[in-house]
């Protein structure tokens, strides 16, 4: 880097003081200096501004920092492209430090202010613009985060609404079993009293008694027959209980044959009470049946429940230190769990799992924030049919998930903006374009990483990805607001 002298009329061709007083000028020259640097850094993201840049020759590189790796934002060979401290007249307000890093890659001239004289040059010479751009700036701000907030109620609105549809119908099948068992125990309390008062009948209780535990056991082990499978073995009970004279057997045949039962137990039951008593002991061990069969309804509606509590804990990490090693599977199967009501019987869900992939240091709560996002923007775009492929694995020491669907895909002129604040695609009041730039933030400024979107019509991918080792936490970088 070397010092050459400042020239009032080269100041005046660059398009930032084009319209400046000779005297604004003059002022410029006097406390500013024309600098020539070699190819290499100028300064890095995250450093002090102390310095404005004002480049009146050469070449610059722009870049931000994204997990490992620099990645290049702008590349300029026009004069009076302008970089550094120009966040300076916000004073304290903000943090003063380098968003981005810059580099040259040809022998380059810039003007350089310091940060203090810029801000004072802001304050003196253009009060008014100086108000309008802090409204703007500060007004923004508000903005963004007045809606992020609300993106971020709406994606508890997501998990609440995704988990009382989820639980609405096991607790509606509870209920129902419930009320259905109260009847059944009734009924069989009945029917063992008229069972056991009929004369000459009591001594085959026991034999009843091991005969409805033989069923009960049936009852565990049975596997869901087929409709045709079911009739044909239903019409085959219905005949031998219309045989042996026991009346409504088409009612008790369904049972028999969901409980797995068949006509050679029937005749063990014929063998213990005979005739006469054969209704009475069919009626009071059907009621036994009917129980366990509800009883294990209501086992199952209870799991299914359990099940959802669990993933609606997993996805909220209400229980689990912000930070931690995170299994991504878990978060991503019970971000779908939540979402399940959305999916919809025309959408075919599949899950690529490497499952060698090990722990993932991340905020487990914001990363299921992404999840939803990145699912319910496929949902939206298939709009209640295709396919959504969910994969992982690792890459370059990192892990990837993908999220790719069949919708239309993104048209290529907007893919460079769909990360942008505000930006969307969707008609008015259906999104607030915040829900990417939240996943973007979440995933490159909180975890280090990376999102990406590759799009043709039918296939659209979008790549997360994120380190496999720690960093700290608390680093946040200065613009993450």
């Amino acid at each position: 880097m070397s010092g050459v002298i400042c020239s009032p009329e080269e100041l005046r061709s660059l398009f930032l003081f084009e319209k400046l007083t000779p005297d604004q000028l003059a002022w410029l020259c006097r406390v500013g200096r024309v600098e020539c640097y070699e190819p290499g850094p100028v300064y890095a993201e995250g450093e002090p501004a102390t310095r404005f840049y004002v480049m009146v020759e050469g070449t610059v590189v722009l870049s931000r920092r994204v997990g490992p790796d620099d990645i290049e934002v702008n590349r300029s060979s026009s004069p009076g492209v302008y970089s550094g401290a120009f966040q300076a007249y916000l004073g304290e307000r903000v943090p003063q430090v380098y968003v981005n890093s810059m580099r040259v890659v040809v022998p380059t001239r810039f003007f350089v202010l310091s940060a203090h004289d810029f801000a004072g040059l802001m304050h003196d010479w253009f009060p008014m613009a100086e108000h309008l751009l802090e409204g703007l700036f500060f007004g923004t701000r508000t903005l963004q985060q007045a809606v992020g907030q609300r993106e971020r109620l709406l994606a508890l609105g997501t998990l609440s609404a995704g988990l009382t549809h989820e639980l609405n119908n096991p607790a509606a099948a509870a209920v129902r079993a419930t009320a259905a068992l109260r009847e059944r125990v009734a009924q069989m309390r009945g029917a063992l009293g008229e069972l056991a008062g009929s004369p000459g009948k009591g001594a085959a209780l026991d034999e009843l008694v091991r005969l409805q535990d033989d069923a009960v056991r049936a009852v565990a082990g049975q596997p869901v027959l087929g409709p045709l499978e079911a009739s044909d073995r239903e019409d085959a009970l219905t005949d031998w209980l219309d045989d042996h004279d026991v009346a409504e057997g088409w009612e008790l045949a369904p049972v028999l044959v969901q409980a797995g039962l068949d006509a050679d137990w029937l005749e063990q039951v014929d063998a213990a009470v005979g005739p006469e008593g054969l209704p009475g002991a069919l009626r009071w061990l059907v009621h036994g049946v009917e129980t366990e069969l509800l009883l294990s309804e209501i086992e199952t509606a209870s799991s299914r429940i359990s099940s959802l509590v669990g993933a609606a804990r997993q996805y909220s990490q209400l229980d689990r230190a912000p930070y931690q090693q995170v299994d991504l599977h878990e978060l991503l199967d019970s971000t779908l769990v939540i979402l399940g009501g959305k999916l919809g019987p025309g959408v075919t869900v599949v899950r690529d799992y490497d499952r060698s992939l090990p722990r993932v240091p991340a905020f487990a709560a914001e990363l299921n924030q992404v999840w939803t996002n990145l699912i319910d923007n496929a949902l939206y775009a298939m709009a209640g049919h295709g396919t959504l492929t969910i994969s992982t694995r690792t890459e370059d020491d990192q892990a990837v998930v993908g999220f790719r669907d069949t919708g239309p895909g993104v048209p290529a002129d907007i893919q460079g903006r769909i990360f942008e604040p505000f930006f969307t695609s969707k008609p008015v009041g259906e999104g607030t374009g915040l829900g990417l730039d939240i996943s973007w933030r979440i995933v490159v400024h909180r975890h280090h990483g990376d999102l990406r979107v590759e799009s043709v019509p039918g296939d659209t991918l979008f790549r997360v990805t994120l380190p496999l080792t720690a960093h700290d936490p608390d680093q946040e970088e200065a613009h993450d607001e």
